[in-house]
């Protein structure tokens, strides 16, 4: 049964709807959509506890904090979200960036979920969602390729055996090549062996058709055995490795290395702390922020963009829309908090939230059964974890990643826009060295492209008793020197010199700049004793340069009228028909 048809709005509007998504489908909730609901709880609980244990270990911090971090963000959404698939928790690219940034200390990383959550409200209420735009595509994929391979490369010392390994990749590297005859057979067995499995039922899940209504019992029964393998793969995998290192345990020996103990019971709910004891004494807040730096920045948007690049990705398949402005708003209170119940910062994850639409859920109160399922592992199964190996563990993270490398996306932006491959690999390389500044680093590159785009418009000039001049863009301040450049080089090279149509078509405004410029232009031009009309121009455009009384201006409905009367007003006889066209422009 297909879930309730969420019809947002582009643009938040007043009223209590409007804040809280959760009334828009509870009035109408029923029976079948709490069945699905139910199921699709539970299918992406058993995939979120495993992944949960796995996470916390990329994040650098005990294993109990990646179950911390699945519960809260499941509940608040279900109030706040605008998305009936999204589920929200620990991601491996979230926990990667809590790596760099809280330093593998707890109390760092749960202020560090406050804080984002304190950035991401705020930007929230002020409806800054469209920063995200400036992020373009190429760093999305040039970061989480380069993730891909730091987080993979990053478990292959637990897939070993190997203890020590430093976290910077290129020591990280280094390290294992160098000690990989100290490798431990049991866990490169095991890990090799979870590896394959994970793969085997991923391909499994991708081949299996759909079970038609038509089909025998047994068929269908078959199908929904191999669906929930598959889907539930993770859980699988922990429950067989666990068995394997309780039977090793059993016979008195050990060749794994295990978990270990965990916590028992719920976290305390409490505030976050805003200092830390250190052995010379005491961290105070205004060091811890310090310390995190860029990361303030960081981790708040790449956790909003994962969340709504995801969001949108299955709101196109279900027909609604996603407002990012209200996406901020529940991720600002969902880490918030999540950082009273020790949780480090969380965001929508593409897998578990993969899982939730083809489980078939109708609504976001999937979410709240997957928080509870959580709660119950944390409150009577810790004790269990303890037999779980770190080996499976890191099979299930590689397995999770090794699908964000796309290889393809730098061959398809050297066939669209090979400009387009500088930022990506500047975010790429860069990754590897620290997060933070391949991200930024990436940003900038694009920024830049994009202000000399604006710098430097495509001019295409026509040639014939006058020029016909028309900019491929519109005009900013940046572009004004540009385009006098252009004009007066041509008109005034001609032989004769040639007076100048300005075709205006593109341009829907323009800044003082910009009319400053036009004006001496005209100047520089009547100089010469040649003109510079107007033609197409936008009513608001037009308005500006009446009002601002320029000497001489004139300006024409259309370039046709332009050019037939340009011989007498412009160039002093007939116009001959433009004869030549050339574009100036500086991009590729």
């Amino acid at each position: 049964m297909p879930g309730p048809r969420q019809r947002g709005r582009s643009c938040p509007c007043p009223g209590v709807r409007t804040r809280l998504p959760v009334l828009r489908w509870l009035p109408r909730y029923s029976l079948a959509w709490l069945q699905l609901d139910l199921i699709a709880g539970l299918t992406v609980g058993l995939t979120v506890v495993p992944q949960a244990l796995a996470y916390a270990e990329v994040a650098g911090l005990p294993v109990q904090y990646g179950l911390y971090s699945s519960f809260m963000g499941c509940f608040v959404y279900c109030f706040l979200g605008t998305a009936k698939d999204v589920t929200l928790g620990p991601t491996a690219i979230m926990s990667l960036l809590v790596s760099s940034y809280a330093f593998h200390e707890p109390v760092y990383a749960i202020l560090l979920a406050f804080l984002s959550g304190c950035i991401q409200l705020a930007m929230g209420l002020l409806h800054l969602g469209f920063l995200l735009d400036f992020i373009s595509y190429p760093v999305i994929k040039g970061f989480t390729s380069a993730a891909s391979i730091t987080i993979s490369f990053n478990q292959i010392k637990n897939i070993l055996g190997l203890q020590g390994i430093p976290r910077q990749f290129f020591l990280q590297v280094y390290e294992t090549l160098r000690r990989i005859a100290e490798t431990r057979a049991g866990d490169a067995v095991l890990g090799l062996t979870c590896l394959a499995v994970l793969a085997g039922l991923r391909a499994m899940k991708s081949r299996l058709p759909r079970a038609a209504r038509a089909e025998p019992l047994a068929a269908r029964v078959s199908h929904l055995i191999v669906w929930t393998s598959a889907t539930a793969r993770n859980a699988l995998v922990v429950l067989f490795a666990g068995l394997v290192a309780y039977s090793f345990q059993v016979m008195g020996s050990q060749p794994l290395t295990l978990t270990g103990s965990i916590p028992r019971g719920l976290p305390a709910f409490r505030l976050p702390r805003f200092s830390m004891a250190a052995p010379n004494g005491t961290i105070p807040f205004r060091s811890m922020v310090e310390d995190m730096g860029v990361g303030l920045a960081v981790v708040p948007l790449m956790g909003l963009l994962e969340t709504v690049a995801i969001a949108k990705a299955f709101a196109s398949q279900n027909d609604y829309r996603i407002d990012p402005n209200q996406e901020l708003l529940a991720m600002g209170f969902a880490n918030i908090l999540g950082s009273f119940v020790s949780s480090y910062p969380i965001t929508g994850s593409f897998g578990r939230t993969a899982v939730n639409a083809q489980s078939g859920v109708c609504t976001p109160a999937g979410g709240l059964v997957t928080g509870a399922l959580v709660l119950l592992s944390l409150a009577y199964l810790t004790s269990l974890f303890y037999y779980i190996p770190k080996a499976a563990l890191a099979a299930i993270i590689i397995s999770a990643v090794v699908p964000m490398f796309d290889a393809g996306i730098f061959r398809t932006l050297w066939r669209v826009k090979r400009l387009d491959l500088v930022p990506l690999c500047v975010t790429f390389l860069l990754c590897f060295w620290e997060v933070q500044y391949g991200i930024v680093a990436g940003v900038l590159v694009s920024g830049i492209l994009l202000l000399y785009s604006i710098a430097r418009p495509p001019i295409k000039v026509s040639e014939g008793d006058v020029l016909l001049v028309q900019p491929g863009s519109s005009l900013h301040f940046p572009a004004i020197e540009c385009l006098r450049d252009a004009v007066c080089s041509r008109a005034l090279a001609a032989s004769p010199p040639r007076s100048v149509i300005l075709d205006c078509r593109h341009i829907s405004s323009i800044d003082y700049t910009v009319m400053v410029g036009l004006a001496e232009l005209l100047q520089e031009l009547r100089k010469h004793g040649l003109s510079l009309a107007f033609c197409s121009l936008q009513d608001p455009v037009l308005q500006v340069l009446l009002s601002a009384d320029l000497e001489g201006f004139q300006h024409f409905p259309s370039w046709e009228e332009a050019e037939r009367c340009g011989g007498a007003e412009l160039g002093g006889g007939r116009a001959a028909p433009f004869t030549s066209t050339s574009e100036s422009s500086l991009l590729p």
